[in-house]
């Protein structure tokens, strides 16, 4: 299959390729937005909830050991099986020391709501990267709430949050199309005095709502956008298990549909409808995608994708589909390197304040690599062709890192993708999965 040897994603650069085909069935990590949110709600409901199916990856992690802090107890049954002993919304203890999110942006915004309304005071902190992304967009509603929380002179973290007497709901049109902004003021309206109602701009995932279902909250939505809740329940343990994260299966999708001589199924991919913009995206282009075995995990969609080998076209993105697609995009731009034809991306200036800046980083190490990739101040335009080899920066973001794991299966030459590390924040065992699909990888 591969004459190099599977390593494990400890150290910082790794080769790959350059070649190679993808083949077999895969079965990849738990939803990390959906790990986030069961171990939130898990903790401040009633009675026990048993997850299956959580994501062992760093972020998630770092979640649980927030609420661990904050006095519930959360066993881990096995490495993807946790045990939520539910404290009631109003259990929480004050910690004893800063809230560490990590990398995780969803973890520290959507904590944020819920610790808006609590009668103690915490800090949530993060590492580098995290420290400089915007956390106005939720400071902003939170304190039309009544909330008392700041960040730094630019609205970035640490966040510090202290108590208010109480928290009132409000109509909230977001300003632009985020999932953590709207569950941050969400969560923040399970303990507010009245109706909390959120207006999307555009669809974004609604983990969140149908989360807090599973859990026995009432959460109205309606066609014009708007996602309503009123305060005062309360949560209910449930049992759930967490389908595999379709943002993990997305590396896999473009895998073995640019890759020749390639054919794999990945099984029990969460299809919610907010999440499948890239299966969406990628057959515009004219990828071979199948969903099969259709069914229902709790109130989430399920399915498994099998992909095979497919030449792409380029296209000009709907901007409807980057909402549904923003985090799967930078490998989304790896198949257009490959597409015949010119690929445009367009309103998709979110990914600026992710992890990292993904316009700059994958138009300069798609630049890098000899592709024709050109930044614009909300996406990108690709001239695809053929793919290069050489050294190309992460800027310590994961999805950087997988993306162009996943390119070398078509450059010329090995792409050497340096600091690595941060693949495991979402996608514990990546590179040495790729090996086993048959990608050529080595820690160098």
């Amino acid at each position: 299959m591969n004459d190099l040897h599977a390593v494990s994603n400890g150290g910082t650069t790794v080769m790959a390729g350059p070649g190679g085909s993808v083949n077999g069935t895969v079965t990849v990590p738990g939803d990390k937005s959906m790990s986030h949110r069961s171990v939130m709600f898990g903790s401040i409901a009633e009675g026990v909830s048993h997850i299956d199916g959580f994501l062992a990856g760093e972020d998630s992690l770092n979640t649980v050991a927030a609420f661990r802090k904050m006095g519930v107890n959360i066993e881990r049954k096995s490495e993807n099986q946790l045990i939520i002993h539910g404290v009631g919304m109003h259990g929480l203890k004050a910690p004893d020391s800063d809230l560490y999110m990590g990398n995780a942006g969803t973890g520290m915004r959507l904590i944020a709501g819920l610790l808006a309304a609590q009668k103690f005071n915490t800090n949530l902190t993060g590492d580098e990267s995290l420290s400089g992304r915007p956390m106005g967009r939720v400071i902003d509603p939170l304190r039309l709430m009544g909330a008392s929380i700041a960040g730094d002179e630019q609205g970035r973290p640490p966040l510090k949050i202290e108590p208010t007497e109480n928290l009132h709901a409000i109509d909230y049109p977001l300003p632009m199309a985020s999932a953590q902004v709207k569950s941050c003021v969400l969560l923040a309206g399970l303990y507010a005095q009245g109706t909390t109602t959120v207006t999307e701009p555009a669809v974004t995932r609604d983990h969140t709502e149908r989360m807090l279902r599973s859990f026995g909250y009432s959460v109205n939505t309606s066609q014009a956008g708007e996602v309503q809740l009123s305060g005062g329940g309360s949560l209910r343990g449930c049992d759930m298990t967490i389908p595999a994260d379709i943002s993990s299966a997305a590396f896999l999708l473009v895998a073995a549909t640019i890759a020749p001589d390639s054919d794999i199924t990945l099984t029990n991919i969460g299809v919610n409808p907010t999440r499948t913009g890239v299966i969406d995206i990628l057959r515009l282009m004219g990828a071979d995608i199948e969903l099969k075995n259709r069914r229902q995990a709790g109130d989430e969609p399920v399915a498994d994708i099998r992909v095979k080998s497919a030449p792409l076209k380029g296209v000009a993105i709907p901007e409807s589909l980057v909402p549904l697609a923003i985090d799967e995009l930078p490998v989304v731009f790896v198949a257009a390197a490959v597409a015949h034809g010119t690929t445009t991306v367009t309103g998709a200036e979110e990914l600026r304040v992710k992890e990292s800046d993904r316009i700059a980083a994958m138009a300069e190490g798609l630049a890098t690599l000899g592709v024709d990739a050109v930044a614009t101040p909300d996406g990108m335009i690709i001239n695809g062709g053929s793919i290069g080899g050489g050294t190309v920066e992460t800027f310590f973001d994961h999805r950087i890192a997988m993306a162009f794991c996943i390119a070398s299966l078509r450059s010329e030459q090995a792409v050497i993708i340096k600091d690595t590390q941060h693949v495991e924040t979402s996608f514990p065992g990546f590179f040495a999965l790729c090996s086993q699909l048959g990608l050529q990888t080595k820690e160098v």
